[in-house]
């Protein structure tokens, strides 16, 4: 006679499901993991050779900082470019934002069709070699002289589409009776605005304003077009420093703008459980 109790042997019957379960998965982990290895390790290898201290890329001789120094030694080319670039993601991520925002609530309140929605998140999904020229086109025609103000201005058409986005998916859970009870009570639209939708969509904000900062870090194509050969943002010249071959100092110039993206996302994250929290 068995003396295992039946609970006991329930419990074991389920782990062994389980276990199965797990065990007939693991073709599904494999393609998971050889994903993120594809697109995280040439990064990791990146990142790491740019504290080298050779100058040989396959060979590690040592932790250094000297390739970080190199790029400071040189402020008229490659700290310049780096100011561009936080010049124009800063101007093009409070352009996005307001702009983006402002189209969302448009959007929201006053179609009912999908046709001006899509229009409006249209230049997130067109390819950014289609955008560039259009842009540099429309400069043209204008006779709109090509610069810092060019880039900001074509950065802040790229990124106001997933502004737009944002908050438009957010304004979907939107109470409308708190505006129609403010406007009951006599509060003009702009007030409305300002006092009622605004703080509701603060996290959607938030985060479409950091990720329009973030997406203008590292844009290479539409600034390529849109700039004049005088102005430079890093990842154009990072692009013109590929060409002659890769260096340590490319990789110490990569390995910034990626610790710039990460510090983007990390402070999205953390500003959008505050405005959650308020």
């Amino acid at each position: 006679m068995s003396t295992h109790a039946p609970g006991r042997t329930a419990g074991v019957k389920n782990v062994r499901r389980r276990g199965a379960r797990h065990g007939r998965g693991w073709h599904l982990r494999v393609p998971f993991w050889a994903a993120i290895g594809f697109l995280y390790l040439p990064i990791l290898v990146v990142t790491a050779m740019s504290f080298n201290a050779s100058s040989n890329l396959f060979s590690w001789s040592g932790f250094s900082l000297k390739w970080y120094a190199e790029i400071f030694r040189s402020p008229e080319i490659i700290l310049a470019s780096l100011g561009n670039t936080l010049i124009v993601a800063a101007a093009a991520a409070v352009l996005a934002t307001v702009l983006g925002t402002l189209t969302a609530v448009g959007i929201h309140r006053y179609t009912r069709g999908g046709l001006i929605r899509a229009i409006a998140i249209a230049p997130a999904m067109l390819p950014d070699l289609l955008l560039a020229i259009g842009l540099l086109s429309l400069f043209t025609l204008l006779n709109f002289t090509l610069g810092l103000l060019s880039v900001i201005l074509a950065h802040t058409v790229f990124a106001m589409a997933f502004v737009t986005a944002i908050v438009l998916a957010r304004l979907a859970q939107v109470d409308p009776s708190l505006e129609e009870a403010s406007r009951d009570l006599g509060a003009t639209p702009a007030r409305t605005l300002l006092k009622v939708t605004v703080p509701q969509l603060g996290p959607a904000i938030i985060s479409g304003g950091l990720l329009a900062f973030t997406l203008s870090l590292d844009e290479f194509v539409i600034a390529f077009f849109t700039t004049s050969p005088t102005v430079s943002t890093l990842p154009i010249n990072i692009y013109s420093m590929v060409r002659f071959g890769v260096s340590p100092e490319i990789n110490a110039l990569a390995t910034m703008l990626l610790g710039l993206t990460v510090l983007a996302v990390l402070g999205t994250q953390r500003l959008t459980k505050i405005a959650d929290s308020l």
